[in-house]
């Protein structure tokens, strides 16, 4: 009876939160919060404790009628990973914040309502609660997008709900497409009710459509680097580690049950290349860049490529469909963690220069030593050098690639960390190039150094822990779709 309250309590909590910090004073926000992120703390190991997988219905209202909640281990997994950054997050937006209370009173609900956004996409187990979850982030995060204020902002985030609108629009046909056909929208009894034809392959298409526009998987990325770049530096962060992580997530629930029931491999491997095109182009793309953060948000173009590979061997019945899930799953993490460590380390060197070009990096290795270790530290990730999960999510790529007998996505993988390395070491050069003018250097709270090093720590070592992880995931789908909860 446990999951019946702490499953919707996953969402709950962080929708009052929301709630609670927007009409609260300052003075009473702030420890507010730290509460709320306490019960959250405390919620997600509960639901870590329990081995096995959980599932509620809300209301008592059993599928087709109701809406299911699932924790099995992935969602706890993905559970404990939104804690992290978001622990990570918050305390460096407190120092980020200081000087700027009105900015920090629009950021605390709409961050909360994105936790919520969040964990519910990860426990939802239909496809309408899927959509809904969808839009929330989506919409928070337009919201986040246009936090400063700032033209440029603005028209990024503008940029950002057209593509978002339609994402949903592409979601929404798709959606309708199936339940028409099938009378469904519990994703286990769609697995089970869909045929194999072209009215379910089309609503599938529609589906991969919208979430890879969310997803900003290239060409469908041109939203992507304005808003992640032109946005708040604890905001960059959330949308590049998180939002962008759900679209995909609810990507990957509807492969591991459709694909068992429709020919999906022709649309795994679209995907794989255009993931292809993403690495080279967004890597080029970032070499290219004489901003930091712009920098940053071109890579993430770039890994986001890495996300769509696996695609290319989860095929049912297959030797890599498990090696290459369990790179899925690394990649998420992985990138999730490195990327934001890289936009908070990003944010405390251009805030200590005053100016967002990469020159103003010039003395940063003396000036601002914890927050240029942090950035490498999440460039080595990224690069996939190990004992970093960046490392363990692309061997595992490469297993599945060999396993599959498709050698070739081993020279796209040696391609993309080179490319990686060149606009990592890009970065890391200007920072101990001699500083121009000591006196420019601006005071930099040492908290927001210290939560980029968090995240850039779990990031370059976290790959120690990978064999425990995947034992701990039991990622064995031989029994796919059977083994899904």
């Amino acid at each position: 009876m446990t999951e019946v309250f702490l499953l919707p309590l996953a969402v709950l909590l962080p929708l009052l939160m929301a709630c609670c910090v927007h009409v609260s004073a300052d003075r009473f926000a702030r420890p507010l919060q730290w509460v709320g992120a306490l019960g959250m703390a405390t919620l997600v190991l509960a639901l870590v404790a329990h081995d096995a997988p959980m599932r509620t219905v809300l209301g008592g209202w059993e599928a087709p009628l109701g809406i299911e909640l699932v924790a099995d281990r992935l969602a706890k997994t993905l559970l404990v990973f939104t804690l992290l950054v978001y622990a990570a997050v918050l305390l460096y937006a407190e120092g980020y914040f200081a000087q700027s209370p009105i900015e920090a009173r629009r950021f605390r609900p709409l961050a909360w309502l994105l936790w919520a956004a969040c964990n519910a996409a990860f426990l939802s187990d239909d496809l309408f609660n899927l959509y809904v979850t969808l839009e929330l982030a989506g919409l928070t995060a337009v919201g986040l997008a246009a936090l400063s204020g700032h033209p440029k902002a603005l028209a990024a985030a503008l940029r950002y709900l057209l593509a978002a609108l339609l994402a949903a629009n592409l979601f929404l046909l798709g959606l309708a497409l199936l339940y028409g056909s099938t009378g469904v929208l519990s994703l286990r009894m769609l697995a089970a009710a869909v045929e194999p034809g072209t009215a379910s392959l089309l609503a599938f298409v529609l589906l991969v459509t919208a979430l890879a526009l969310k997803t900003a998987l290239l060409p469908l990325h041109t939203w992507l680097p304005p808003a992640h770049g032109g946005a708040v530096t604890p905001v960059s962060a959330l949308l590049s580690a998180l939002v962008i992580k759900v679209s995909f997530v609810i990507l990957l629930k509807l492969w591991l049950h459709f694909a068992p029931v429709l020919d999906l491999v022709v649309l795994g491997q679209g995907l794989a290349v255009m993931g292809a095109l993403a690495v080279v182009w967004g890597s080029l793309l970032a070499l290219r860049q004489q901003r930091l953060k712009m920098l940053v948000a071109y890579s993430t173009v770039a890994q986001v490529g890495y996300l769509f590979l696996p695609f290319a061997w989860l095929r049912p019945g297959t030797p890599a469909a498990a090696v290459a899930f369990d790179a899925s799953v690394l990649q998420i993490l992985g990138h999730g963690f490195a990327k934001a460590a890289m936009f908070l380390a990003a944010g405390v060197l251009l805030r200590a220069a005053g100016r967002d070009g990469l020159e103003g990096l010039q003395g940063a290795a003396s000036r601002q030593p914890l927050a240029v270790f942090a950035l490498a530290l999440a460039g080595i990730s990224l690069i996939g050098l190990p004992p970093s999960l960046g490392f363990s999510a692309k061997w595992s790529m490469l297993q599945a690639a060999l396993l599959a007998g498709q050698w070739p996505w081993v020279l796209l993988l040696l391609t993309g960390s080179l490319l990686t390395a060149a606009y990592v070491f890009r970065a890391i050069r200007y920072a101990f190039l001699p500083a121009p003018d000591v006196s420019e250097l601006r005071p930099v709270p040492a908290l927001m150094s210290y939560s980029a090093l968090l995240l850039a720590v779990l990031a370059a070592f976290g790959g120690l822990g990978t064999a425990t992880l995947a034992a701990w995931l039991e990622i064995e789908i031989a029994g796919w779709p059977e083994a899904l909860p």
